[in-house]
Parts: C-alpha cells; sequence; structure tokens
C-alpha cells in the first residue's frame, strides 16, 4: 500500500516558511480583554460636560481559518478583489420594552390614537408625496390595520404593514400566538461546513437567569466570528456564544426588536458568500438561507429586518440589488419575473441599461408577485455599483439607500416606488440615518462631508465638516434631542469621534408657499420651480435657481454648489482611536464606538458612573 510522505517542515525564518522571511508566526485567537485607561487623553469635553472613558473592551479578531492559505508576500499594488469585510459592528438590544425619550410620533397635524386602531389624519394627507402620517386613505386600496400591531409600532408611525395586500404573505397561524416558530437547526450540533466552530458560555443559563431585566445585550460581527456578549455582567467580556465561521466574513447583523423578549431573540447575519443566517441565540438554533447564493452570490452589506414585521427582512447585496427574504421560506433558483423599471409609481418599458441614469428601479420581483412559495420575496436593482448602507424612515413607509456611485435614494418600499435621488459632492456615500422625527435624513461619505437632506424640501439644507477622512457611522442621540433641536454623532476612517447640534433654525428653510392639490400658489417673490411629477401632489424643491434634474423626471437633482450650502461644525471633534473607527451607538449613560481591531469602547456621559464622577471630584 503506498503512503503519501508527510509534508515538508520549512524553518521558520526561511524563505518557504508561511510567514516568509519575517519568521512572523500566524496569529492564534485569544480571549477578549478588558482595560481601563484613564487620563486626559481619555476624556472629553463637551457643552453639557466631560465624558469619560468607562472601559475599553477588545474584542479578540480571529485569525484566518486554517483551510486559507497564506498569502506570501503579497503585492502591495495587486488589484484583483479582496475578499470582502467590514470591522467591528454591534447591536444593542435591551429586553426592557421602555422606548428612548423623543421618538416619532407623527406630525402636529395629525393625532395617532395609542389605545386603539383609530386614526385621526390631516385631511390633507394624501397631497405629499412624503406623507409622514404615515395612514393611507381607501383610494388607495390599503387602509391602515393596527389589530395586531403593538401600542409601541402605533406610536412609531401607522403604516400598513409591507405586502399587506398580498394574501400569500400573511403569517401561518399557530395554535400558540405567543410562541414564536425556532430555527430548524442545531448550532452547536452542526455538521456544516460553513461553520467552523461554536463556543458557548458554560454558565449561560445561569447568566440569563440573574442578569437585570433592563441590562443591555450586545451582538458583534468581527471578520469571520459573531459574538453574543451581556454588557450589564461584571464580567461582560466572558462572551455568552461565539460562533466562527469557515471563510466567510460577517459583515452585517441585525436583531429583530418586534420578537425579542427573554425567552426569544431573532438574529440575521449576512455574509461576503452572500448567504444569510437566521439565528436564535437562547435555543441556539439556527436556518442557513440563501445557500451557496442560490439567489444572489454577491456579498451583503447590509441587513435589516422591516420594522414590524417577524419574517421579513431586507439585504443590500453589493451587486446594486435589495433582496427581501422570509426566514421561514425555502430557497429557489432566482429568475426575474420581470424588468420593469418603476419610476416614481410609473412602469417604464426601458432596460435595465436605464440603470445608467441612475433614476429607476428594476422590479425583478414584485411583493404582490403570486409567485410566494420561496424566497425572495422581492428583488430590486437600483445600481450597477454596491449599495453600502439603507435606513429605514420613522413612520415605517420610506427608505433611503445610499450608494457607492454617490447617491442617496428615497424609496416607497410599500409601494416599490423610487421618489427622488440626490448626489454627493463627490465619492460614494456611505452611511444614512434619519433624524427620529423622520424630517431629515443623514448621510456621510468619501467626501469627508455629512449631508443633511430635507425631504419636506426635497434637497440639501447643509453640510457638515470635521472629518478628515471618510465617514463610516452615523447615530441619533434621542436623550439630547427634541422637536426642533437634534444631536447625533459621527465616526470615520480617521478615527474620530465628531458631535454635531443643529436646529431647524440653523437650516435653509423654504420659501413660504400655500398649496392645493395639484398646484402651487406662487408668492409674490417670482416664479419658483415646480414639481408636478409625484401622483399624489405637487410640492416644492429647495434647489429652484438651478437648472432642471438630468432627464427632467422630477426624480433627479443636480449636485448643490458648496458655496450654496451653508457649513455647519461640529460641536466636538477627538481622536478616539488609532484604527478606522465604523460603528458607534448611543444609550441613556454613556456613547458607545468600536473600531476595525475590535475595540469597544464605552464613554460614560457627565454625571454617569463612577469613573466620571471621580473626574469631577
Amino acid at each position: 500500500m503506498f503512503v503519501l510522505p508527510p509534508p515538508p517542515r520549512y524553518p521558520a525564518g526561511g524563505p518557504y516558511h508561511p510567514g516568509g522571511l519575517t519568521g512572523i508566526v500566524p496569529m492564534i485567537e485569544t480571549n477578549n480583554t478588558i482595560s481601563n485607561p484613564t487620563g486626559p487623553e481619555w476624556q472629553f469635553l463637551v457643552g453639557e460636560g466631560t465624558y469619560v472613558l468607562k472601559e475599553d473592551l477588545h474584542l479578540a479578531t480571529p485569525p484566518p481559518h486554517p483551510s486559507e492559505a497564506p498569502i506570501v508576500n503579497p503585492n502591495p499594488l495587486a488589484t484583483n478583489p479582496q475578499p470582502a469585510t467590514a470591522g467591528t459592528k454591534l447591536s444593542l438590544v435591551s429586553l426592557d420594552q421602555r422606548p428612548p425619550p423623543f421618538v416619532y410620533k407623527g406630525p402636529a397635524e395629525s393625532t395617532l390614537s395609542l389605545g386603539g386602531s383609530g386614526v385621526a389624519m390631516n385631511e390633507h394627507q394624501n397631497e405629499f408625496r412624503y406623507s409622514t402620517e404615515g395612514g393611507m386613505s381607501s383610494e388607495d386600496g390599503r387602509g391602515t390595520s393596527t389589530s395586531d400591531a403593538p401600542t409601541a409600532s402605533i406610536t412609531l408611525g401607522s403604516a400598513p404593514a409591507f405586502g399587506e395586500g398580498n394574501a400569500l404573505l400573511m403569517p401561518t397561524p399557530t395554535k400558540d400566538a405567543n410562541k414564536k416558530r425556532k430555527p430548524k437547526n442545531n448550532v452547536t450540533k452542526s455538521n456544516s461546513s460553513f461553520i467552523s466552530r461554536v463556543i458557548v458560555n458554560e454558565s449561560l443559563s445561569r447568566r440569563l437567569t440573574d442578569r437585570p431585566s433592563d441590562g443591555i445585550f450586545a451582538f458583534a460581527n468581527i471578520n469571520r466570528a459573531f459574538q453574543w456578549i451581556d454588557l450589564s455582567s461584571s464580567n461582560k467580556q466572558d462572551y455568552l456564544t461565539k460562533i466562527l465561521f469557515t471563510k466567510a466574513h460577517c459583515l452585517c447583523h441585525d436583531v429583530n426588536k418586534t420578537t425579542r423578549s427573554s425567552s426569544h431573540i431573532d438574529v440575521i447575519m449576512g455574509f461576503s458568500t452572500g448567504e444569510v443566517i437566521w439565528w436564535e441565540p437562547i435555543s441556539q438554533r439556527y436556518t442557513r438561507l440563501n445557500k451557496n447564493g442560490a439567489i444572489n452570490n454577491t456579498p451583503v452589506s447590509e441587513i435589516r429586518w422591516i420594522p414590524g414585521s417577524e419574517n421579513l427582512f431586507l439585504a443590500a447585496h453589493m451587486d446594486g440589488s435589495l433582496v427581501v427574504y422570509d426566514k421561514e421560506k425555502e430557497d429557489a433558483p432566482f429568475n426575474p419575473e420581470e424588468e420593469a423599471s418603476s419610476v416614481n409609481g410609473s412602469e417604464a418599458g426601458d432596460t435595465p441599461n436605464g440603470l445608467t441614469h441612475g433614476n429607476r428601479i428594476i422590479i425583478q420581483k414584485s411583493v404582490c408577485s403570486k409567485n410566494q412559495k420561496t424566497n425572495p420575496v422581492a428583488a430590486w436593482k437600483l445600481s450597477n455599483q454596491r449599495i453600502n448602507a439603507f435606513a429605514f424612515s420613522p413612520d415605517h413607509r420610506h427608505l433611503a439607500v445610499v450608494c457607492e456611485d454617490g447617491t442617496l435614494r428615497i424609496i416607497d418600499y410599500l409601494r416599490e416606488e423610487l421618489l427622488d435621488l440626490f448626489n454627493s459632492y463627490y465619492g460614494g456615500l456611505t452611511c444614512a440615518c434619519w433624524t427620529p422625527d423622520g424630517k431629515y435624513i443623514l448621510t456621510g461619505g468619501q467626501d469627508d462631508l455629512i449631508s443633511i437632506w430635507s425631504l419636506a424640501d426635497s434637497g440639501l439644507v447643509a453640510r457638515c465638516q470635521g472629518h478628515q477622512s471618510w465617514v463610516s457611522a452615523l447615530a441619533f442621540d434621542p436623550w439630547r434631542c427634541d422637536d426642533r433641536n437634534y444631536r447625533f454623532g459621527s465616526v470615520g476612517e480617521d478615527g474620530r469621534l465628531c458631535l454635531w447640534d443643529f436646529g431647524v433654525g440653523m437650516l435653509h428653510r423654504p420659501k413660504n408657499a400655500s398649496w392645493q392639490r395639484g398646484s402651487i400658489s406662487m408668492p409674490a417673490g417670482g416664479p419658483q420651480r415646480v414639481d408636478s411629477t409625484s401622483p399624489v401632489g405637487a410640492r416644492m424643491r429647495s434647489n429652484s435657481g438651478l437648472d432642471g434634474d438630468d432627464d427632467g423626471d422630477g426624480i433627479s437633482h443636480p449636485v448643490e454648489p458648496r458655496a450654496r450650502i451653508p457649513m455647519l461644525p461640529p460641536v466636538l471633534t477627538t481622536v478616539i482611536d488609532t484604527h478606522p473607527a465604523c460603528w458607534l451607538d448611543f444609550t441613556e449613560d454613556a456613547i458607545i464606538t468600536s473600531c476595525k481591531n475590535g475595540h469597544v469602547r464605552t464613554w460614560n456621559r457627565p454625571g454617569k458612573g463612577a469613573a466620571a464622577q471621580a473626574a469631577t471630584a
């Protein structure tokens, strides 16, 4: 019997060793560590007081999987595609259902009934394209239904559920309505080649029982690892569960706030291979979707549960597609049913080449389709370049999508309509978020700027300059927002944290104009630009002094010159890391940031925590 000889053992430091002549020993994964740096460099002063670093939780970065051959002497000028990676991104989840102090409650003209299904709306609610009331009249054929919605969702918005008009998308009733469906596979006993290793804390059950009810869970993806952490624990560096994947990098994830409870948490993850995993951490069960890229084989850059839905979530793929999946449906090879373009709700007979103009959605599968036995539920082609991020509006009606081609698209995702398309100053747009009241959209980009876009004005109202490199993430601080003033934070590739304050009075206001359905009454100051292409009424645009949009369709808006737009400075800009920062969020007690090297830093608010009290003593 012939036996293969053992592989050669090259000496460390030699030219044939995997570490090359440098003799670098391959990384060995370590456990998370926590430290408490002190000193003036770990503090920053804002108007309300001094923020002090409470702790630095360093998440272990896993080395490449052993099956991945190390690259010897990589060429720094190589142009071959590199595996997609996203650094360290977190989701903070509290099982306490208390809402933040400032949430969307509808415009002043409308009154939302919190105890029942009655919704009193502005009589002109259908006149605006951006109907922030969220309700729809009988003319639309999809009346608002709140019988199954919790009170919180009524407070946040009264828009109908996505796909509500399609009976094939109604969830299957179960014997016990309060019992949530679990994924079908046990992750700890999985023999899948997709999952490399699963490590579960040996005292998981005890820690879940003993933790405070208002404590915060954190879910974090870092390269090919995914961790579940209890931030309310004294030994938070000991993860509750850690999953290592074989070669795929987890690029994004999201937690379903509709279904979360002390006994059930739905988590979805998007990967560099295009695959998606639905994971329920308490039962340690999972289901793999878009297996082997059956529906779309490009990396998932952003993934979010559709607001108010238990089953549906939206994934942005790097080929410029948005795909709606159902966590309980099986996959099937996807062939576009039709390639009709949707331009502001009208069907156009254009081919996908129309995407070069950037002002169309190619509906490859509509949510109204009768073929809903398998995934996807819906599929839309937006661009020929990657989608970097998207965000749902607080009224649960609109979607803001930013792409590598430097565009911001506003989409009525309930009707599958493109409403507006804006362009960056230059370069791609990287992140987006809405103000808590849904009046403005913020985007960060490769032009090192943050742009503030007004929905009512349908245009750019301010730019924010403070970063020295690409902006990575944006988030609002609901504890420092009210109905006229906003506080938000941003982090960037420059390792900086910036805090910004802006109010309604600081931004450009459109000229006063009274309107009626289908027309606008011009003020005495002279003619102004009117957009009457909206199917539900006309509105005024802020760029009235510029020439028309590129295609004359009322959707594409030209780039605003720098001299026309106010430039807002930050109230704080400080370096928080030597590595690129990639995520931030606000809690009642702190600002939490992360970087691509795995550092998760908690900065206590003024007067919060022992560190802050010691600093002021």
